[in-house]
């Protein structure tokens, strides 16, 4: 699968977890290269604190589109290590 945003692959791997109806790619699979950190941080009662990312691509930023839990709770132990996207980032196979 593929997350693609303003034309560019930004994160690319066949090893998905879906939670909620969000792919979750491997952190790894994550182009650095687009992205900056972000400041913001969220809660979830049930997954954790979530951090972000923003997509800087080609000159234009997508603010805080790419989200992770650096220590999820047991209860999403599978997502530890991944992250996922929001705020028109495309996910194709």
């Amino acid at each position: 699968m593929k997350a693609i945003w303003n034309g560019v692959i930004v994160a690319e791997s066949d090893d998905i977890v879906v939670v909620e109806g969000n792919h979750y790619f491997p952190e790894s699979a994550l182009k650095r290269g687009y992205v900056l950190s972000s400041n913001r941080r969220t809660m979830c009662s049930w997954k954790g604190e979530a951090s972000y990312y923003t997509l800087f691509v080609d000159g234009d930023a997508n603010q805080d589109a790419v989200w992770y839990y650096p220590n999820p709770k047991e209860a999403a132990e599978e997502i530890k290590g991944r992250v996922a996207f929001m705020r028109g980032v495309s996910i194709e196979d």
